[in-house]
């Protein structure tokens, strides 16, 4: 038995379990794949300032500005402070600029102009040719680091974590569930249930009977190129549009993003007219991207709010959430914002069910996977609590949470159902 079912995996799931866990509500968080495996381990990397949806988005730019200080305090471990540029290519680009700086600071965003000789000396590989350039206080988080990082915190406060289990039906007492590893089906009783499922979150809701639950999927390709070309996240001074993000993350440099709207997220894959698009528009930042090797490409599907007359770019990148007397959830928010989410998704929840307390997981460091490893050492086997040990002392040491964490989350898996 448990209090409430949290149905997903991604940061916005994690986040919510976290919340409620350390609210004192018993949690079991179920997910089909692996943490991250939807789309929260699929996006371009980026930790939004709020600036690229400053023009257009204001409320969703507003909390990107809260939320990505907030996450930096909180999981420092997973997150570079790169900093990020908007770049203009023309006099037209130039002249949004305006139009920027304006919704920057209507949002509260740091920003502020620079000549483009600065800019030049801080990033050689940039188009020579740059008009105008803005700073804005863009980050770059590790996404697998910080999915373990809140699953590891939500452990440790007490919730149970049954990653590769499956939802196939509701029941008027919880969820009827699949473990997917030994294929054994069983039912696991709740007063509430989350559906935090992304851009599956309409599928679980028809399973469950609830028709309101609308979810817009929009599939964006991404490329990655070899090598770290740029020192911060660059941006084109225009709205929104295909191929006008470079992240560098670690050791290479990713481009971004596509945005089409599907009808089903189980059917995406890199499309490669988008992926040479990506390149094109690419080369026109780092002119040298023209001829440099794309290491692999990947998709992901964006669980945007469906609005009336509104597509892949201009729909909201803000949230809703939708609850009844036995289910809430959650469409909508991006990775940047997913504590925010968890932390209104939770409220409701906690509502329904007649629990007090605030949300704390804005002021509560989360614990890195180094520390994770300690935590659920029991659960790791020895084979495994030697692997992770020999990484250390090695070239790649400071890279090894990322190579471990189907490690950790099996562990945490096992010592979830033991317990």
């Amino acid at each position: 038995m448990t209090r409430v079912v949290v149905i997903g995996a991604g940061a916005t799931g994690l986040f919510t379990a976290l919340d409620l866990t350390m609210r004192g509500v018993e949690i079991t968080l179920v997910e089909r794949g692996d943490l991250g495996s939807g789309t929260s381990g699929k996006f371009h990397g980026m930790l939004h300032s709020g600036a690229r949806y400053a023009v257009n988005d204001p409320q969703a730019a507003k909390e990107c500005v809260q939320e990505s200080k907030i996450m930096a305090e909180i999981a420092p471990h997973a997150v570079e402070d790169t900093g990020g540029l908007f770049v203009a290519l023309n006099e037209q680009e130039s002249a949004f600029g305006d139009r920027l700086m304006k919704g920057l600071e209507s949002v509260g965003a740091e920003r502020r102009e620079l000549k483009p000789s600065e800019v030049l000396r801080e990033e050689p590989h940039l188009n020579p040719s740059l008009t105008r350039a803005i700073w804005v206080h863009d980050r770059v988080v590790r996404g697998y680091d910080l999915l373990t990082s809140v699953a590891l915190t939500a452990f440790k406060n007490g919730a149970k974590i049954l990653t590769f289990t499956e939802v196939k039906g509701f029941t008027e007492k919880g969820v009827k569930v699949k473990d997917l590893a030994s294929g054994q089906s069983y039912e696991l009783t709740a007063d509430h249930v989350v559906n935090a499922a992304g851009p599956w979150t309409f599928k679980l809701a028809e399973l469950a009977g609830e028709k309101e639950v609308e979810v817009m999927p929009t599939a964006g390709t991404m490329a990655v190129f070899n090598g770290r070309v740029v020192n911060a996240v660059i941006n084109r001074m225009r709205p929104p549009s295909d191929g006008d993000i470079l992240v560098p993350y670690g050791e290479v440099t990713i481009s971004g993003t596509t945005a089409k709207v599907i009808d089903d997220p189980d059917q995406v894959e890199a499309d490669e007219e988008e992926v040479e698009l990506l390149r094109r528009e690419s080369s026109s930042l780092v002119p040298i991207l023209e001829g440099r090797k794309i290491v692999r490409t990947y998709a992901s599907v964006r669980p945007l709010v469906k609005q009336p007359g509104s597509d892949g770019r201009s729909a909201t990148r803000d949230f809703v959430i939708r609850s009844s007397y036995r289910i809430t959830s959650v469409v909508g928010g991006k990775l940047t914002t997913s504590r925010l989410v968890g932390e209104k998704a939770a409220d409701v929840v906690a509502s329904n069910l007649g629990v007090r307390g605030e949300s704390r997981t804005s002021v509560t460091p989360l614990m890195s996977p180094e520390d994770g490893v300690e935590l659920i050492s029991k659960s790791l086997g020895e084979e495994m609590r030697w692997l992770v040990n020999s990484r250390k002392g090695g070239v790649d040491e400071e890279r090894y949470s990322v190579v471990f964490p189907f490690a950790l989350s099996m562990a945490l898996r096992r010592a979830s159902r033991e317990g």
